[in-house]
Formats: C-alpha cells, sequence, structure tokens
C-alpha cells in the first residue's frame, strides 16, 4: 500500500499496464482497480471535472495496490504538487518540450533539496501513515512521467534525456501526429520517431511509456520496448464488446 513499489518494477523492466479512469465515482473507479492494472491513467488535461474530483481515487489505488498517475493540465507547481497531495504516485506532465520545460517540471515535482515542491500531503492520513513518512519517501517513491507530443521535443530528445530526476518518457502518439502534419500514429515518420525514441530512452536509463487505445497496436510496440503501457479504458473496452454480444445475439436470433 504504502510505498509503492513502482520505482522498482520500472528498474526491473516489469511490464506495467494502465487504463484510462474514465469517471471519478469511487464505485467505478474500485471496479476498475479490481481489473488488476498496475497503473491507472487519472486525466485531469482533457476532462471537465477540477482538482477535487480526484479526492479519494489515489487512495483507493494504494489501498488496491495500483499506482494511481495523474496527467495534470499543464507544467505548472499548483497542478503538480495537488496531483501528488491526494496521493498520486506518477504525475504525468504533458506537451514538455525543452530540457528547461523538464527542469522547471522536476522542480515542481521532487521535494527540496531536488526541488520545490510545498510540502502539505494531504492523503497520509486518510491512507492511515503520517505526512512526515511520506515527506521522507517522497522523491525516491513517486515517479514524474513526461510527455513526448512535439517536433520540437523530439529534435531535442538527446538534451531532454540528460536532465536527472524524472523516471518516465511518455510518447504522446496522437500529439506527435498532429505536430508531424501526417494523418495517423501509425504513419512510417511517426514510427520511426517512436521506434528512435525506444532506442534513446532505454540507453538514458529512464523507462518508456505510451498509450493506444488498439490492444494489437499496444502489443506491437511493447515488444518495441513500452513497458509501461496504457492500453484504452474499461468503459471502450466494455462498449466494444457488448456492441459484438448485440450484434452476434441479432445475427443468430434476429
Amino acid at each position: 500500500m504504502y510505498p509503492s513499489n513502482i520505482r522498482e518494477r520500472l528498474k526491473n523492466n516489469e511490464l506495467l499496464l494502465s487504463t484510462l479512469i474514465f469517471g471519478r465515482e469511487p464505485h467505478v473507479a474500485a471496479a476498475i482497480y479490481q481489473t488488476k492494472p498496475d497503473w491507472v491513467w487519472i486525466d485531469q488535461e482533457h476532462s471537465p471535472w477540477g482538482t477535487e474530483s480526484i479526492n479519494m481515487l489515489c487512495v483507493m489505488a494504494r489501498q488496491a495496490g495500483v499506482a494511481g498517475v495523474i496527467r495534470v493540465p499543464w507544467n505548472t507547481p499548483g497542478d503538480i504538487k495537488k496531483a501528488y497531495d491526494v496521493g498520486a504516485v506518477g504525475v504525468m506532465v504533458p506537451q514538455v518540450d525543452t530540457p528547461e520545460e523538464v527542469k522547471d517540471a522536476v522542480r515542481f515535482a521532487k521535494y527540496p533539496p531536488i526541488g520545490e515542491r510545498g510540502i502539505a500531503p494531504w492523503f497520509a492520513m486518510p491512507l492511515g501513515i503520517t505526512p512526515q513518512e511520506v515527506i521522507q519517501k517522497a522523491n525516491d517513491e513517486t515517479i514524474l512521467i513526461l510527455q513526448m507530443e512535439s517536433v520540437e521535443a523530439f529534435s531535442k530528445i538527446d538534451e531532454i534525456l540528460e536532465v536527472e530526476n524524472f523516471e518516465v518518457m511518455l510518447f504522446g502518439p496522437d500529439d506527435f501526429t498532429a505536430s508531424l502534419g501526417v494523418s495517423s500514429p501509425s504513419h512510417p515518420k511517426v514510427e520511426k520517431a517512436m521506434l528512435d525514441v525506444a532506442a534513446k530512452v532505454k540507453k538514458s536509463g529512464k523507462a518508456l511509456a505510451t498509450t493506444f487505445a488498439d490492444p494489437e497496436t499496444a502489443r506491437r510496440w511493447i515488444k518495441e520496448g513500452y513497458r509501461m503501457m496504457n492500453v484504452s479504458s474499461v468503459l471502450a473496452l466494455g462498449t466494444i464488446q457488448t456492441e459484438k454480444i448485440f450484434n452476434e445475439l441479432r445475427e443468430e436470433f434476429g
């Protein structure tokens, strides 16, 4: 439950699978945690919900042995520290394009002496641990995930990977596709970039992540080294299966 073992599992190059938390209701989150993901993607960048909606989701995730990862709206100290303070094991920062922006994210995410994150770990009490325990372990227990989503970030990938104290690079296939000006993440130029990034991240000692809605596409990129993989959502996969069942029953009994 605490501390999370996600850092150790990253170092061991284990396969870490995630799915999207598509709502904010505790009973829905509990059902998702029962599918036994290694981590979950709680999106605050594109979702309509505010920080208060996250509430106990990360505490519940820790209790279920799942690493809650919150994608914050932007690379700002307020968003990042609030995400960690409600119990996120990982914070994901979108659209980080330069080494300077990476250094900002590290400064916002880590307690002194590494960074400048303010100290108020709200989740300690509901989890039944002391704030002091969180403060002592946070820099070694949590992970910082930076999203590489643009041609600019790709052009500076070597400099970005030289920055210390972030643990995971996540390739954002959809935004990178748009930045590149092509039509699909399966475009050869996107796939070549994903392969190039995989090789560079592997040499850096950091972990490599990405996300795909299609499980078969996810399987392909896991084989290429993307060991921290978000696969669609329980809602999407469930509705696909339900539609399939309806179609089969109508065809059989129409």
